[in-house]
């Protein structure tokens, strides 16, 4: 999976390689690189999907709350 960014007329190489990283961003290649970096067991997956999870849920707790309050 190639990503390639053309010059635009009159763009500069500062604006290029700006749009050039929203592109690696937005394709997520760097993210998938980085995780399949090393092999993480299915357990250990699942272990800190739940994990993540549960500090997602306890934050959204924390948001009700706070708004309730005002």
């Amino acid at each position: 999976m190639a990503i390639s960014v053309q010059l635009r007329p009159g763009e500069s190489a500062e604006s290029l390689l700006k749009r050039f990283r929203k592109e690696v961003t937005r394709s997520k290649i760097l993210s998938t690189v980085r995780r399949k970096r090393w092999y993480v067991p299915p357990s250990e997956v699942r272990r800190r999907k739940r994990q993540k999870a549960i500090r997602k849920a306890r934050r959204q707790q924390r948001k009700a709350a706070w708004r309730e309050r005002e």
